[in-house]
């Protein structure tokens, strides 16, 4: 088992350690410990992959030091060989626990890796090594940063096919990701296709279903733009999806139902669409399988999912703007 950091990100910190969570738990890892946004994993080499599919992290890498003082920190960095690729920079990440003075320690730890016969570059170091300072010191080094650039590329108005009200590519990520989906994912209520686009990316077969034809030919429009080409989508009504997938039982199902007009909401009452959604699902999905969606505050999705045979596995909080306030789920159908 290697040693691991993730550094995730402070918007849903809880949504973030789960998507984690969820992601060992396919890799054979765990998380061993938190110190604010700090995660320390232990995973075989077989989880990076899954790592690799993150949505709400900064970065993760390979945990080298855990120290208690800032001395403590250099001692143990003099007594280690570093496995330093080419040359290096070190960057220190002050959280908001930080409890030492860190002003100096990129110099004094770089002057320690240097004095192993190491070349430093602070504009374009072949490896970097972070310090992440919180309740304890952490040293390790980076290997994968997930560049915000990358989920900003694929933001509603950045697609082919535009419509304001989407969720941002990170969180429909974490979605994703908290389904545990490994083969297939469905979104029931796709709109313009975001949360398929990212399981597509992921190398998923994803299927959408809209009961709208031109969001139906948006979404093809907007995959096809992002190079998603294993895909299934249908015109069709969530509330019965047995009909639109005839025989079919999904691996996992993550969506973003409408929160409220008229037109998205095809003439129905909202409650009584997403609790009608909620049964819906529950028939496709295979026992075991993971539903993760979002439903306005005002909805309680715990009581009527669980009325209709779900278990919770989580939920999390998000305020959007004064008028809209809500909650994520992840629920497991039972086996």
């Amino acid at each position: 088992m290697r040693k691991l950091y993730v550094e995730i990100l402070g918007n849903l910190p809880e949504m973030a350690r789960d998507e984690v969570k969820a992601m060992l738990e396919l890799g054979g890892g765990e998380v061993l410990g938190q110190d604010y946004l700090f995660l320390k994993v232990g995973a075989p080499e077989r989880a990076l992959p899954f790592l690799d599919r993150l949505g709400l992290a900064h970065e993760y890498g390979e945990l080298f030091v855990e120290a208690d003082s800032v001395d403590d920190l250099l001692q143990k960095a003099k007594e280690m060989e570093w496995p330093i690729r080419g040359t290096f920079k070190v960057d220190t990440e002050t959280m908001a626990n930080c409890r030492f003075n860190v002003l100096d320690l990129p110099r004094k730890l770089g002057a320690v890796i240097h004095s192993q016969g190491f070349r430093v570059n602070l504009s374009r170091p072949d490896t970097v090594v972070r310090v992440y300072c919180g309740e304890k010191l952490y040293a390790g080094i980076r290997l994968r940063f997930f560049d915000p650039k990358d989920f900003e590329r694929r933001k509603a108005h950045h697609r082919p096919f535009f419509r304001p009200i989407s969720l941002h590519p990170r969180v429909s990520r974490a979605l994703v990701n908290l389904t545990k989906a490994q083969r297939e994912l469905l979104d029931p209520m796709m709109g313009a296709g975001g949360i398929l686009i990212e399981a597509g990316l992921l190398g998923l077969k994803v299927y959408g279903v809209d009961i709208r034809p031109e969001m139906v030919e948006g979404a093809e429009r907007n995959l096809r733009h992002y190079g998603v080409k294993d895909y299934e989508l249908r015109l069709g009504d969530a509330t019965r999806l047995e009909e639109v997938f005839p025989g079919k039982e999904f691996e996992a199902v993550a969506t973003d139902p409408p929160y409220g007009t008229a037109a998205t909401l095809a003439g129905r009452r909202r409650e009584d669409l997403y609790r009608k959604v909620l049964e819906s699902v529950y028939r496709v999905l295979r026992p075991g399988g993971r539903l993760a969606i979002a439903f306005p505050a005002s909805f309680d999705g715990k009581a009527e999912a669980e009325r209709r045979g779900f278990i919770t596995l989580g939920r999390y909080y998000q305020r959007v703007h004064k008028s809209l306030e809500r909650y994520f789920y992840v629920f497991e159908k039972r086996t």
